[in-house]
């Protein structure tokens, strides 16, 4: 028990590190950390699939056409390219359909259904992060845009998987000590209403103690400013939990505990990311939208 509960900590303390280490050293850091860890999640979404459903999901393709989309949201955001970039990222999608035809596969739409669910599910939330990594400087005060328009931030990245830390942290401590009332039973059972809302507190303490150091908010006001973060707060606190749903809801259909076992002591990398998946898309979604409507 103490030797699992060590290898459990040492692998949290370096996950945390590396993640937030990568995120906080540069684009080309984030950048590779998070390539990486698409190709990843979408290798071992499709592998579980396979393995414990029957499937036969190209994981190669897959992961590919994954890692694709990552890098041309990238490129894309940048202004770097033209909307051309996506016309590879389109073929294999192509790729995926037509080639189901020629397998002769019991089960060929199913195949085709969780092949793009993967990019829908994991591929497109982490190519995503891409909108709050680079964003654009706004004009100054004479109307002219600096020489360098987009710029590298970490804040918007690095709060989301600390929202999710707070929350996770919040609800564990909450829901052992008072949790009594089931959040979601029928997917699963050790979630409590008194521990989700434990996580929402410690994640919103979380929020404000960023606000006292971080604008990227275009508020005209510290109050405004506050705010912002704490909405980002519970929208992320809310989808991560949701996400966290979706994962359990896959892995008992599956009849499996782990989506691996990359992580000693944490499972696999869907295990890890699983609240993320859903959480980011919806921060990117407050994110601009709140933007835009303080700039006008």
């Amino acid at each position: 028990m103490k030797s699992n509960l060590l290898i459990r900590s040492l692998t949290g303390i370096v996950f945390v590190l590396v993640l937030v280490g990568c995120i906080l050293f540069g684009p080309q850091t984030f950048i590779v950390l998070f390539s990486v860890i698409t190709a990843m999640t979408t290798w071992e979404f499709c592998t579980i699939l396979n393995r414990y459903a029957g499937l036969r999901i190209n994981r190669f393709v897959t992961s590919v056409s994954a890692i694709y989309l990552f890098f041309a949201i990238f490129a894309f955001n940048l202004s770097a390219v033209d909307s051309s970039i996506f016309v590879p990222y389109l073929l294999l999608l192509l790729y995926t359909l037509v080639s189901e035809l020629y397998k002769n596969h019991p089960r060929d739409t199913e195949n085709i259904a969780f092949t793009m669910m993967a990019q829908l599910y994991v591929a497109l939330p982490f190519s995503l992060l891409n909108i709050l990594a680079f964003v654009v400087v706004p004009k100054n005060e004479l109307g002219i845009y600096p020489s360098h328009p987009i710029t590298y931030t970490w804040v918007f990245i690095l709060s989301i998987f600390i929202f999710l830390w707070m929350s996770d942290t919040g609800a564990y401590c909450v829901g052992s000590l008072m949790g009594k009332h089931r959040l979601f039973p029928r997917i699963s059972p050790k979630k409590s209403w008194e521990g989700s809302i434990g996580g929402g507190i410690a994640a919103l303490i979380a929020s404000q103690v960023i606000a006292c150091f971080s604008h990227d908010f275009q508020a005209d006001s510290e109050l405004i400013n506050r705010l912002a973060w704490a909405g980002l707060s519970i929208v992320v606190v809310v989808f991560g939990t949701w996400g966290d749903l979706v994962e359990s809801l896959l892995k008992r259909r599956l009849g499996i505990k782990d989506s691996g076992n990359i992580l000693p002591g944490h499972g696999g990398m869907l295990d890890r990311f699983d609240s993320s998946l859903l959480a980011i898309p919806a921060a990117v979604i407050y994110v601009v939208c709140i933007n835009n409507h303080l700039t006008f």
